[in-house]
């Protein structure tokens, strides 16, 4: 008969075996541990999760959040041509465009808070940069605020850093964890829902959060939450399909539930 230590320790191996994220990290915040990696210092695109970087900077400059700013035909992407539902001509102030982009990787609100930065967007690239160094980051590289650039690069070890850093800010835990919010565009209303599907699971507790895709960088995702009462940093990069970031980011979850990994 096996043994059930064994047959425990079977099950969680096979969770792990069986992410579809090619980079991987786990990381216990509170200590600095990490509870599980694959390929952490790969160096790849991270698509929207670029935008964390993009709310720590537009905070720490301390612009005015209730300034009105305005999409433009600058802020159309020009590099996939993607979709957006912010129409140019539309204004809102910094906090709402802060909060589409985060909530709902809204690219012409990054772009917008990005141009609106002292010294135009340039100047804020510099900035992302920046704080990348000063946080640690050495394998980070910026050259545009929306994530839509597939020269926009990072490693799971550097992103375990920044969402350390971003986790600290109640605006941004608030703006990237909330699962609707509502804008006025000319006579209209437009509903933006959460990119992630993780924040209206009862199952999770998600104090930060952030999703990313671009065909250069397949799904990406980055975790803040509370798992089995501690606190758990999970980082996804370039996962296949559409659906296995958050497929990866449950069988992780049950992995700690099951293998316990901070009692090691």
């Amino acid at each position: 008969m096996r043994h059930p230590k064994a047959a425990t320790v079977n099950r969680a191996n096979a969770q792990l075996a069986a992410l579809r994220s090619s980079a991987v990290l786990v990381l216990d915040p509170k200590t600095q541990r990490v509870l599980y990696q694959k390929n952490a210092h790969a160096v790849m695109p991270i698509a929207s999760l670029t935008k964390l970087m993009t709310a720590l900077v537009v905070l720490e400059a301390k612009q005015d959040m209730k300034e009105m700013l305005t999409v433009t035909q600058a802020d159309v992407d020009r590099l996939k041509y993607s979709s957006s539902r912010l129409r140019v001509g539309t204004r809102l102030s910094r906090s709402s465009m802060l909060h589409l982009a985060l909530m709902s990787s809204e690219n012409r609100a990054a772009s917008a808070l990005g141009r609106n930065y002292p010294g135009g967007t340039g100047k804020f690239v510099e900035a992302m940069n920046a704080k990348a160094r000063a946080l640690g980051m050495r394998s980070t590289r910026y050259v545009e605020p929306t994530g839509l650039s597939s020269a926009n690069v990072s490693s799971p070890e550097d992103l375990a850093r920044l969402v350390v850093a971003v986790e600290k800010n109640p605006l941004i835990r608030r703006y990237s964890t909330d699962r609707h919010f509502t804008i006025r565009q000319a006579r209209e209303q437009t509903v933006y829902r959460n990119s992630n599907r993780l924040t209206a699971s009862r199952s999770w507790k998600i104090r930060l959060q952030k999703t990313g895709y671009i065909s250069e960088a397949g799904r990406c995702m980055v975790l803040h939450a509370v798992v089995k009462g501690r606190a758990t940093v999970m980082v996804f990069l370039n996962s296949q399909g559409k659906l296995s970031r958050a497929a990866d980011a449950n069988r992780v979850r049950a992995w700690l539930t099951t293998f316990n990994p901070w009692r090691r």
